[in-house]
């Protein structure tokens, strides 16, 4: 009965018959024997190594993009194949470079190494040449390639050891594999800056996913990459301006881990590098966003030991923000005092140097603001004992701007700063101090003679004061130790 019942169920047509003139596009049109599926040309006769073609995995594009997508074999060159097929070849390349060659093992057999190294030299030379369509297959399967290769985790070998100090002269790591991977760098690098690239459809693979990982390469110990990796999300900023807000976010956590965390990060420089572009194209007036990123981000960076390796990029990013607006000069010199290193002499030097950058661009309005407590910072600095800084403190005095602020605050600078001159005359070891602190007595004698002496008088007579307090204290103590003598023992 069931028999019966099948034979009159009908049959599933074969497929083996060709698509008739009607169905075809003029282009390649497959046909599926037995082990495999063949690929023809209609029109044209190619090489027999063309013959073979696989269908594209579907772990490689989602299955609703994978339709009519076909694949050549990987191993041609691009040369060998028909125009219409030089988009399989390349997407067929990039699916080959998903394998993750070891090269942490030299015993290891380099032939599949060398095939992926020769098959990303094609790739990188294909994409330069202009001959590439970033279609969303193609799109899919060059980030997917970029992700398997590029993202990791770094071994704790890779990671410096030394908690303290600087950095700056250490020998640099350098990764065993840079050969490839700096062929897979130069292939996103490529793609992003593509003219013809669909940013709609590119920033469905380039998401904030992909963008997280990349952040996360800025911690690798090999300069070459962490320079690749700064011009590549320079570019995707620039292209997926969709994805801007998470970037700035992205790295503004970063650096707070940074800072508030661990202190160890080796892409804190060539971030800051990037955001002093970023910050030079913001909008005028700035959005609260962006001075909350100087405020909580950027001004605490001067606090880890570690400044000196970034402190050139730092620098320009806060001068940026107070060409944009000058208003926040009283911000950032607050920030610097607030972090002003007491016993790193190095450290220091390098805040004078940023001091008198963010000085020259600071309005009479800003300056009244803290001249104060800022004096009174450079006074400490004029006395140091560290002939660096000291010196250092005094030649921000040559400056025209910053002499041109002190001279309209005259009546308020003058009193801070004599009496710590005034010690240096009598006290500094330094020859070099002494002579400099020499010239700018003189220079404020011929500015306000008036003043000068005034304040000398007034620091004689606090001295005076001082000396006397310090009598009287001599005194009582005296006093209380005679009184201790004569008390009978118990």
């Amino acid at each position: 009965m069931l028999k019966q019942i099948l034979i009159k169920l009908p049959r599933k047509l074969q497929k083996s018959d060709p698509l008739d003139s009607s169905g075809s596009d003029s282009g390649n049109h497959t046909s599926n024997s037995g082990n495999g599926v063949q690929c023809t040309n209609i029109g044209n006769s190619i090489s027999s190594r063309l013959s073979v073609v696989k269908r594209v995995s579907s772990a490689v594009f989602p299955a609703s993009i994978m339709v009519g997508v076909e694949a050549v074999e990987p191993y041609l060159s691009f040369t060998d194949v028909s125009i219409l097929q030089k988009q399989s070849l390349f997407i067929s390349k990039l699916n080959l470079c998903c394998e993750v060659s070891d090269f942490s093992d030299p015993d290891k057999t380099s032939a599949e190494q060398d095939l992926k190294h020769q098959t990303l030299i094609e790739l990188v030379d294909f994409v330069s040449t202009g001959s590439a369509k970033f279609n969303e297959p193609a799109i899919a399967a060059m980030c997917k390639m970029c992700a398997v290769n590029l993202f990791r985790v770094f071994p704790p070998k890779y990671r410096s050891n030394s908690i303290s100090g600087e950095v700056e002269d250490e020998e640099p790591m350098f990764d065993p594999s840079w050969s490839n991977l700096q062929l897979v760098y130069d292939l996103l690098l490529g793609f992003i800056t593509y003219s013809s690239l669909d940013a709609k459809v590119a920033k469905k693979y380039v998401d904030h996913s992909f963008i997280s990982r990349l952040l996360d390469l800025f911690d690798s110990e090999d300069p070459r990459e962490r320079d690749c990796l700064k011009t590549i999300l320079h570019r995707i900023y620039g292209k997926l301006m969709v994805h801007r807000p998470f970037v700035r976010k992205a790295v503004s956590n970063i650096i707070y881990r940074f800072v508030f965390e661990t202190e160890r990060h080796n892409g804190i420089a060539e971030l800051l590098e990037i955001f002093g572009s970023i910050i030079s194209g913001f909008a005028v007036p700035l959005k609260e966003e962006h001075k909350m990123f100087l405020w909580k981000a950027l001004i605490p960076l001067h606090k880890p030991k570690l400044v000196g390796v970034y402190h050139q990029q730092l620098t320009f990013c806060v001068v940026q923000f107070i060409d944009k607006d000058p208003k926040l000069a009283d911000s950032v010199i607050k920030g610097l005092l607030k972090y002003w290193p007491v016993t790193n002499s190095q450290k220091e030097l390098m805040f004078i140097s940023e001091l008198e950058e963010v000085l020259e661009m600071t309005s009479m309005a800003e300056f009244l603001k803290i001249m104060v407590p800022l004096f009174r910072r450079i006074a400490f600095c004029l006395n140091s004992s560290h002939y660096q800084v000291a010196e250092r403190t005094h030649l921000l005095w040559n400056n025209e701007h910053i002499l041109n602020l002190v001279t309209h605050n005259r009546q308020v600078i003058f009193p801070l700063i004599f009496p710590a001159l005034e010690r240096n005359s009598e006290n500094h070891w330094n020859q070099a101090v002494l002579n400099l602190t020499q010239s700018i007595k003189k220079m404020l004698c011929e500015m306000d003679e008036e003043l000068v002496l005034a304040c000398r008088q007034k620091m004689e007579e606090e001295n005076s004061q001082s000396s006397e307090a310090t009598e009287k204290r001599k005194l009582i103590w005296e006093r209380l130790e005679t009184a201790a003598n004569v008390i009978p023992p118990a």
